[in-house]
């Protein structure tokens, strides 16, 4: 068992130990604790990396990843791999405690590649199969079961921001790593398959679509009016005000101007960065109070636990970077306690969504909120 130390920002530790197939885990710790526990399980062999086939329609990637059709799905807290082990159940997480762990996931639809990788450059019908490669990590929030990312004290949250702006340094020195997605989805209406809290972090060898869609719109905003896209955004939502749910001297929360989902906020630094690695301190400190806010206004709106996707945009790992600015996405399917919005024929098939809510009016509800 390998193990190796590194010291972060605000006090975290971050320790590395192999678990019992080769995988990695990291613990962040805030607390000095000793991490050296061992991966008792025995030893199975890794799934292979799989195949990126190119939809000739579209010129768009698609990861083939059969392997992940056996994965675990919803098992009760007792059996739940993600909660840390005990004499009765060996997890993922060796250890019988736990702040924030990252792992290496088990079933994951991109791997790195075994030698030297390079995504085609010529798109077309003709483009061969090429390897999924890229990474594929699990983040865990807290050991605690039954909480949620709203529920997280400010110094957890801090050391889960700590664990993303480590973890997207580190996938960005990998020279097969194009972009960085860390994100969360949590409750069932949105494929959730462990209901532990956690997120996930996909680091892509290309540019998935819909970041090249957003380089490309901000590219040609910087060429027409020389300033950066999003610092536009903003500044038009703090012009406006009505959209806006909730601010501090850091970030600001809003409704966009053209949302796509009943409940739809976004999460930026007022400040534009380009990626998580360039947060300073004081902006990973001060998202600690607005982030659990936010969520706790989502889940304030019915009363009842939303289900939600969070997903972090930010700049590419090589290019669009003085263009593209790190923000924070949270969309919710749920228009009312008992209804959801499903991505049906214009959605699904055109890409074109129909909002049957203004923006301003989600604002207002989510504004509105009894904290």
């Amino acid at each position: 068992m390998t193990s190796s130390q590194i010291s972060l920002s605000a006090g975290v530790i971050r320790t590395d130990l192999s678990m019992s197939d080769g995988r990695t885990i990291r613990y962040y710790d805030s607390e000095k604790q000793s991490r050296s526990a061992k991966d008792l399980r025995p030893v199975e062999a890794q799934p292979g990396i799989g195949e990126l086939r190119l939809d000739p329609l579209v010129n768009e990637w698609v990861a083939m990843a059969a392997h992940r059709q056996g994965r675990i799905f919803l098992p009760p807290k007792e059996l739940c791999p993600l909660c840390p082990s005990s004499v009765d159940l060996l997890t993922e997480i060796p250890d019988s405690n736990y702040e924030v762990v990252v792992f290496d996931n088990r079933s994951p639809s991109l791997r790195p590649p075994d030698s030297y990788f390079q995504i085609p450059n010529e798109l077309n019908f003709d483009t061969p199969i090429v390897p999924a490669a890229g990474k594929c990590e699990v983040v865990c929030y807290t050991s605690d079961h039954g909480k949620s990312f709203k529920d997280l004290t400010v110094k957890q949250i801090r050391t889960v921001i700590e664990a993303w702006r480590d973890r997207v340094k580190e996938l960005s020195k990998s020279e097969f790593i194009a972009h960085i997605f860390p994100f969360e989805n949590r409750g069932e209406e949105v494929g959730v398959t462990l209901s532990h809290p956690h997120g996930q972090i996909y680091a892509y060898s290309y540019l998935t679509p819909r970041v090249e869609k957003m380089l490309a719109v901000a590219n040609a905003h910087k060429k027409r009016t020389g300033r950066v896209l999003l610092d536009d955004v903003i500044a038009r939502e703090i012009k406006d005000e009505v959209r806006i749910v909730a601010r501090n001297i850091d970030w600001i929360a809003y409704v966009p101007y053209a949302s796509r989902y009943p409940f739809e906020i976004h999460l930026a630094p007022i400040k534009s960065v380009a990626d998580m690695a360039e947060l300073s301190d004081s902006q990973a400190d001060s998202f600690t109070t607005i982030s659990q806010e936010v969520f706790r206004r989502l889940d304030g709106v019915f009363g009842i636990e939303m289900a939600y996707i969070a997903a972090w945009h930010q700049a590419p790992v090589r290019v669009g970077r003085d263009v593209l600015r790190l923000h924070l996405q949270i969309c919710s399917v749920r228009r009312q306690p008992n209804k959801l919005k499903y991505l049906a024929g214009s959605e699904s098939a055109m890409g074109a969504f129909i909002m049957d809510m203004k923006p301003e009016q989600s604002a207002q509800q989510l504004r509105e909120v009894k904290l």
